[in-house]
Formats: C-alpha cells, sequence, structure tokens
C-alpha cells in the first residue's frame, strides 16, 4: 500500500510541489515464537514470557521513548527480557540521544535478550497519520498505543495462550489514554516493584521523587539552556573544557580551555561551583570580573564568598544531579567486599568508567572462526611479500599486544632500507560493525598492575607464522636522513620476538654475527643519530615515578614490591628501548605528513601544547637556592637546562626536577586537523610540527583511524564514506578518545594505589622522600627509593632470613593535622612557597629531604570502615616540628604525635 504526502519547498530555484511517498506492508511479523499466523522463520519474543505480582498473566513490555532515554541502566538489566520496542521509539530516540540509542541497539543485539523492532511506521494497520493540532509527541504516543491493541488484538486470533502486551510510561496523560481505550499500562516504577525475583531493580530507578517539589529549596544554579550556551561560547564569555577534579582536594577543579590562542587553566573551587559537575564532564564556565581574581600561579580562582560563576555540564549524566539536592543521586551496583582485591578493581574500573565486559558474540563473530590458527590465504598478490626478511620485534618482558615489528637491510647504493611493520588490525575491524563499535566505545587498553582490559580481541599469533601488516619503509642515508619514505600493506613473518635485554645482549655480543644480529646494531646505531636530531630540535627527556609489585596470581594481594632494575642494568637497557621508540616515532610522524597531505581537514593527530610559563616559573624560582636555572623560552631552552641542572652529592634531584617539569606541561591531545588552525598542530614535547599515532592499532582506536585514512592516501581505488571525512563527526571521536585516554590513566594510577594500600597493611616503614608540593596544611611527598626489610622465618630448620625489596615512585600527601579538632602547627609562606614552624625556624619548601613513615589509614579498615576504601598514611618523621612530627618507637614501631606526648591538644586547619 502507497501513501502519498505533497507538500510545497523552497529551493534556489524558487518554490517547487514535492511529493514523500511511504509503503505500507502486510508482511511485517509480530516475531512472538508461538504466532500461527505470521510466517517467521526465527523468531525473537519467547512463547513463555515472564509474569509479575502486578501482571499474572504472561506478557510482553512496550516502553515508550521517555522509558527508554530516562532508565537505560534499567533497560540494560538483564532481567528485563522480551520486549517490543516500537519503531516510533527506537527513531525517535536516535534523534534525541545517540549514546542512549547505541546501547539499546546493544541490548537489542544481544539473542538472550529477546528485544525485537517492529516496524509500526510500515506496517498497514498500525501506521497512523498525524492528525491537525496535533503535537509530534502526542502523534507518537498515539502510534505505539495503535500497535499495541494491534499485537493484542493479533495474540489473541493467533493462539488460544491468553498472553498481555504491557505500556511502560511515565507519563501521566500517555498512561491515562492508554487504560481509557482498555490497554494494559503502567509506569516504570509500579511495575518495577512488582518483579519480587530481582528487587535491586527498584534501586536502579532514575529520578524517582522522594519529596513534593514545591518542599525543595533550590541549592545550585540552574544550568543555561543549550543555546545560551553556544551563545556564550560564540562571543566569548564562556569557556569550555573538561573537568578535572584535583586528586589532593576533592572540592578543586579546573578547565584547560584556549583563551587567545594559549591553554589557560581556570581554577573552581568548593561544591557550589561545581554545580553538580563531577570528574571528566565537559562543562562551560564564566569567568568572575577579573578585578575579582585572586592572583595564584596559572590559575583564576572562582572564591567561596564572590558572584556565582556559571558551571554548565555539557555531558549526559550517568546520575542523577539534582537542582535541589546536595547529594547526587545514582545506581547503586552490588560488587563485593571492601577490601578485597578483586572488587576493589572492579570498582575503580567502574570508578573511571572504563567498560570491562566479555566481549560479546556479536564482537567475536567479527573475527575470523580459525582464531590464531588462521592463515593468509590469497593475499600475496596485493600486498608487498616480506617474508624473506630478517623482521623482529623488541617488546618489554611479558608483552602480550605485540603488534609491531622492525627491519632493515643495506640497498645497493649503500643506503639502508628500514621497515616498521604494525599488526594490519583494519583487515579484520572494518568500519561499522560490531567489533569496530566496541573498539569506538572502549578507546584503548587498560593496563592495570594486575590485569589488563583489552581494546580489541586477540588478533594476531606469535613468531613462525605469516601475518598481514602495514609497512612504514624508508631510505635512509649513513646519517639517517629519510631519502624516501613508502607506505603499502605487506604480509611478514617474525623472525624473533625480543625482549630489550635479549636484544641488548645480541648486540653487545661481538661472537654473534648472524644477519638477524647485525640488522640490530645497525638499527640501533641509525636511531641514535635519529635521537641526536630530535634532541637537537628540542625535544624533551622528561621523568615520572614508577611502582612495581610482585604478584603470584591475578587474585592474591601483593607478595612484595618487586625489586627494581639496578642503574647499570637500566644503563644497558636504555640504549633497545630508545631503539624502539625512535623508529615508532619516526612512523607516526611520516604517517601525520602523509595524512595529512591527502586529508587536511579530516585528519586524526595528535597535539602537545607548550606549557604556561608561568607553571614554569614557579618551578625555577624554587631551584634559584641552589643555583641553578630554568630556561623555558623553547623546548630546546628547557631540555638544555634540564640537562645541566645536577647536584653532584644528590643524584635523584635531576630526576626529581624532570617529574615535576613533567606536571608543569600541557596534556597531549587528539584532534581533527580541520578543527584548529595549522599553527597549533606542534607536538611540544617531541619537537615536531605534526604527530598521530598509528604504531598501536591492537591497544589504542586512535591508530585504527589513522590507517583507514593511511590506506586512503596509498589506495586510490578505495571507497570510504564520512567517516574518514566528516569534521564533526572526527571531533567528536577525538573528544572520546581524549577521555577515555584520560580515564585510563587515571585507572592505572588508582590501581597502583590500590596495591600499594594492600601492600602496607600491617605494616609502618620510614623512608627519606621528597617534597614536590606544598600545600596550606601539609605537603606532597615522593619516596623515590622504597627499601623494605622483611624478616622471614623458615619452619623447617628454624632459620630467619632477612629479605630486601625495592621500589621506586610512592606518593602522597602529608598533612600537618591529621585527627580531628587539631590546626596546623604550620603556616604557609607565600613569598617563599615553604611551610614555616609556628614553634621554630624550621621550613619545608620544594625538593627539600623528608623521612617520613608509611602505613594504611587503620581508621578506614575493617568493620567500622563504612565500606570506604582504605587510605594510605604518610606521615612525617624529620625534621622535627612540633605537632607535625610523630615519634617513632624502635621496639614496636608504634607511633605517638609529638603533641599527644605532652597532652597537648590545638584545633584542625582546614584543607584547600
Amino acid at each position: 500500500m502507497l501513501r502519498s504526502k505533497t507538500y510545497l519547498k523552497r529551493t534556489k530555484k524558487g518554490i517547487v510541489k514535492a511529493v514523500q511517498e511511504h509503503y505500507l506492508r502486510d508482511d511485517i511479523w509480530c516475531s512472538v515464537e508461538f504466532c500461527s499466523i505470521c510466517a517467521h522463520t526465527q523468531p525473537i519474543l519467547s512463547a513463555n514470557p515472564a509474569t509479575t505480582v502486578l501482571v499474572p498473566t504472561p506478557h510482553y513490555l512496550v516502553p515508550d521513548t521517555n522509558v527508554f532515554f530516562n532508565q537505560i541502566d534499567l533497560i540494560e538489566h538483564p532481567a528485563l527480557k522480551d520486549v517490543i520496542v516500537m519503531q516510533t521509539v527506537y527513531e525517535e530516540l536516535r534523534h534525541l540521544n545517540l549514546t542512549i540509542y547505541n546501547r539499546l541497539k546493544k541490548v537489542i543485539e544481544d539473542p538472550q535478550r529477546r528485544f525485537y523492532v517492529f516496524s509500526n511506521e510500515h506496517h498497514r494497520k498500525t501506521y497512523v497519520e498525524r492528525l491537525k493540532q496535533e503535537s509530534p509527541n502526542d502523534r507518537n504516543d498515539r502510534a505505539i498505543r495503535e500497535a499495541i491493541k494491534w499485537y493484542t488484538s493479533h495474540l489473541q486470533d493467533s493462539s488460544t495462550n491468553d498472553h498481555k502486551v504491557v505500556l511502560l510510561s511515565d507519563d501521566a496523560a500517555n498512561l491515562k489514554k492508554a487504560k481509557s481505550e482498555g490497554l494494559l499500562a503502567y509506569s516504570v516504577e509500579k511495575y518495577v516493584e512488582s518483579i519480587t525475583e530481582t528487587p535491586e531493580l527498584v534501586n536502579m530507578l532514575r529520578n524517582m521523587s522522594v519529596s513534593d517539589d514545591s518542599e525543595k529549596k533550590v541549592t545550585y544554579d540552574e544550568y543555561l539552556s543549550s543555546a545560551q550556551i553556544a551563545n556564550g561560547l560564540k562571543n566569548g564569555t564562556l569557556y569550555q573544557g573538561t573537568l578535572s577534579i584535583s586528586m589532593h582536594n576533592y572540592l578543586e577543579g579546573s578547565i584547560a580551555p584556549v583563551i587567545d590562542g594559549q591553554e589557560n587553566q581556570i581554577m573552581i573551587i568548593n561544591r557550589d561551583r561545581m554545580n553538580r559537575a563531577i570528574q571528566g564532564d565537559v562543562v562551560a564556565v564564566q569567568l568572575l570580573p577579573r578585578s575579582e581574581w585572586r592572583r595564584t600561579p596559572s590559575a583564576v580562582i572562582v572564591e567561596e564568598d564572590e558572584e556565582n560563576a556559571i558551571l554548565q555540564d555539557l555531558n549526559e549524566a550517568e546520575i542523577s544531579l539534582d537542582q535541589t539536592s546536595n547529594t547526587d543521586f545514582g545506581e547503586l551496583q552490588p560488587t563485593g567486599a571492601a577490601g578485597d582485591k578483586t572488587t576493589e578493581t572492579e570498582v575503580l574500573l567502574l570508578e573511571h568508567d572504563v567498560p570491562f565486559q566479555d566481549f560479546s558474540t556479536q564482537v567475536l563473530s567479527c573475527l575470523p572462526s580459525e582464531g590464531e590458527s588462521w592463515k593468509v590465504t590469497n593475499e600475496y598478490q596485493h600486498r608487498m611479500d616480506f617474508r624473506n626478511l630478517n623482521v623482529s620485534s623488541i617488546d618489554p618482558p611479558g608483552c602480550e599486544d605485540i603488534d609491531d615489528a622492525l627491519h632493515v637491510r643495506i640497498l645497493p647504493n649503500g643506503n639502508y632500507e628500514v621497515g616498521v611493520h604494525i599488526a594490519d588490525v583494519t583487515h579484520f575491524v572494518k568500519p561499522g560493525t560490531s567489533l569496530d563499535e566496541e573498539a569506538a566505545v572502549r578507546g584503548t587498553t587498560v593496563y592495570l598492575v594486575n590485569k589488563r582490559v583489552d581494546m580489541l580481541p586477540a588478533l594476531l599469533g606469535s613468531t613462525g607464522v605469516e601475518r598481514l601488516a602495514f609497512s612504514c619503509m624508508w631510505e635512509l642515508n649513513d646519517d639517517a636522513d629519510v631519502v624516501k619514505t613508502q607506505f603499502a600493506k605487506s604480509v611478514i613473518i617474525s623472525k624473533a620476538a625480543l625482549t630489550y635485554e635479549e636484544a641488548q645482549r645480541r648486540i653487545d655480543d661481538l661472537h654473534m654475527q648472524d644477519d638477524l644480529t647485525k640488522g640490530l646494531r645497525i638499527l640501533n646505531q641509525l636511531a641514535k643519530k635519529l635521537r641526536g636530531k630530535r634532541i637537537e630540535r628540542g625535544a624533551l627527556t622528561l621523568a615520572s615515578p614508577e611502582v612495581r609489585f610482585k604478584l603470584e596470581n591475578d587474585s592474591q594481594d601483593p607478595l612484595d614490591v618487586e625489586v627494581s632494575l639496578a642503574a647499570e642494568e637500566m644503563k644497558e637497557l636504555r640504549e633497545t628501548n630508545a631503539l624502539v621508540e625512535e623508529f615508532m616515532l619516526l612512523a607516526n610522524i611520516s604517517v601525520a605528513e602523509e595524512i595529512f597531505r591527502k586529508f587536511p581537514a579530516s585528519s586524526l593527530l595528535r597535539k602537545h601544547p607548550p606549557p604556561t610559563s608561568s607553571k614554569l616559573e614557579k618551578l625555577s624560582k624554587a631551584i634559584d637556592e641552589f643555583g641553578l636555572t630554568l630556561q623555558y623560552d623553547s623546548s630546546k631552552a628547557l631540555a638544555e637546562s634540564l640537562d645541566k641542572a645536577v647536584i653532584p652529592q644528590e643524584p635523584y634531584f635531576n630526576t626529581l626536577l624532570r617529574i615535576l617539569t613533567t606536571r608543569c606541561m600541557m596534556q597531549a591531545t587528539y584532534f581533527c586537523s580541520g578543527s584548529i588552525p595549522q599553527k597549533e598542530f606542534m607536538h611540544y614535547g617531541l619537537a615536531t610540527q605534526i604527530y598521530t599515532h598509528f604504531t598501536s592499532p591492537i591497544r589504542r582506536y586512535s591508530d585504527i583511524v589513522v590507517h583507514r585514512l593511511l590506506e586512503a592516501c596509498i589506495d586510490e581505488n578505495l571507497s570510504y564514506g564520512s567517516e574518514l571525512t566528516d569534521i564533526k563527526k572526527i571531533t567528536q571521536l577525538c573528544e572520546v578518545l581524549n577521555y577515555r585516554h584520560r580515564m585510563a590513566q587515571q585507572a592505572a594510577r588508582s590501581s597502583v594505589e590500590l596495591h600499594t594500600h594492600l601492600f602496607f597493611k600491617n605494616r609502618k616503614e620510614k623512608n627519606e622522600g621528597f617534597v614536590t608540593r606544598t600545600l596550606k596544611n601539609g605537603f606532597i611527598a615522593l619516596i623515590p627509593r622504597l627499601v623494605l626489610m622483611i624478616f622471614h622465618q623458615d619452619l623447617s630448620d628454624s632459620t630467619e632470613n632477612i629479605l630486601k625489596f625495592i621500589s621506586y615512585g610512592i606518593e602522597g600527601i602529608v598533612l600537618a593535622a591529621q585527627k580531628p579538632g587539631l590546626i596546623s602547627p604550620v603556616v604557609y609562606n607565600t613569598r617563599t612557597n615553604s611551610l614555616d614552624s609556628t614553634s621554630s625556624s624550621t621550613k619545608i619548601k620544594l625538593f627539600d629531604k623528608v623521612l617520613v613513615q608509611i602505613s594504611v589509614d587503620e581508621d578506614l579498615v575493617g568493620e567500622g570502615a563504612g565500606g570506604m576504601r582504605q587510605k594510605l598514611r604518610i606521615e612525617l618523621v624529620e625534621p622535627f616540628i612540633f605537632g607535625f612530627s610523630v615519634s617513632v618507637s624502635e621496639e614496636n614501631n608504634s607511633v605517638r604525635r609529638s603533641d599527644e606526648e605532652i597532652g597537648i591538644q590545638v584545633k584542625r586547619m582546614k584543607m584547600d
């Protein structure tokens, strides 16, 4: 049946008549198993759907659009099955919120859930025309009710079974109309309360009323409308950025928008200024008048007693952010016992929004059914054949996601051909497939201390078998200058999978003269020259602290902190680390140049803005007293001054300075080349004008997109869609990838923190540390080298052994007052950025060496913890400051505060 709609349309050629045709059909099936009328072959809806106390007969559910929109968490619960999704609702959701639409789509794709999309808009008996004076929303509600009427009548005609169809809606008018038309209709809350088998569903309901709205007092400012935000961003009265909450003060947040071409930091302090925004939200802020700013290095502070700044949440929040409540309401998910490592690991993944569910059947079905035994077939004629080359990979020990390999050979003209071969992941991950969508959602592989959360299922095998690769090759001369660059799809066989140490041993052992080892030596020499050129351009060598643990298995608490490599070993392995790094960097730069040439408006690139001078200025002043200077006019000047900043009697000083310099850097981010001026493309840390990520497609979705762009560059016959040319889509993807990367980093840090707490449970250790930041009521201490002496008794022969373990990089806050009712025995000196004792001349300032004691806060462990996560407690031992330092008993290692020894009690200062 054909329906047509005629209307007038204004075009460049004038007003023309347009006809819209709408085909209606009779062969759209109900998809119910027991139906004897429909000719379906694979029905989706069960013949035995669920019953509840409210609806004791078997029934199918039909939620309206608002139910899916507001209760998607509930919809995703596996208890809800046999649901009919009306086409009207499905299309409306797609236009309302793409995120919720995609979440529903995943549920529909799961055959265990039995969700069926019924095309009511194309069924002759369920399609309805919009009436005059009828709103689009009312028309859609009527279309859903008409479809339910058809289903009810159809099921009665097709079987003797007394099955019902139930409308779920929280729209009072829609419910009233449905009931007046003889339909079964209930609110979501009333229906869910009747599901006695899964009572936890009630806790998943969003926006449940807890009191009369008229009685609520407005606590937060009302959010601006989308139009107001867009106008404010356009005229410069609002600034947009991603909210980052301080790891040391949950009431302090900041964003880093670009203002006048330079990235700046705007601080927002106190709960009301946050205006219900949470970590990772994209927000818009309005600054106070400049006359009311309080200046601190590189920050604008919005104070508690100043006029309101407007903070607008631009993200789709997963919790209920009530304007009238100080509490954010959200779904409680049962996880397990507090303090249990498995439970805590799952919680930190949830906290940082890391998708960690098993890959679905739909995702796994996109991979070759042969799995790891898959073999290359009929690919040689379309690819370059490198199976005869000495291709090898060099990775850290235990690396499982090996996705890069190298080769080198001498050319007839005396130059070198060097190839970087990257796993051709896009051969398997096709655009628009379930596998591709899952990878895009995950964004990156997340590495925790005790587990890895993969972005993709295993795609590649190990050495000795043929694999598909995407190769980047150069012709280099003796000075490592690039003569020619070539890109190609290829087939390789890796001849060896080496660790950094194994590769270094081959290079150093002159008795080894096989072709593979000779090639490693050539690569090493070329890498040194490439590195020299990069450093000459101003590339930075920075540092970050690291903690490593020794685990017996994934479920066990840390046995000990793993012994780090000695300095000699680190020096020995540094060359092979740099060997791989230099060629991966060169590949990323070469690919960035190539894709930008072909796709100047839609290339996915990576930028690293220069740091704001105010941050480095503060650090420069801190090292003045050591007779050192920090030049930061350019990355080259900064790199050179870092190399010179050495104190012979304190070997760790230079490393500490590099760590603090790293923290002055801006975050490197992905961006679409058409979204910013080309002058802003630069990667400051690597001292290159253009950069991207190409070399790790197994663990980064950005690299998958770049592989597709590069393939389009080298294959003129390749067809591709808007996924490679739509600036808006790529910009939105970059925002997602930046968020996922940031969350992955934070999850990794939280995992280290968790294992540190587990290791120090029931232990107290004294260690030297360095001050990395001073606060108003304490300081941040970095313990660069943690030496643990653990006594172990062998019961078989009654001997006692001392085991020595070393770790690097534990960091935490040392509070001047850690008990309620106490104030700080120090004052913060803004002029010297130091903590000055109120009872002596002792000062604590940046770079100072201190002696601290580390333990787990027992107040948050055990029955009284209330499910709170354990906290690491770091206390000052030396220098001694009355009321701040603790006294350590050598006999039992117990801790006593110096003020407690003589019974003095003072008032605690608020941390800010």
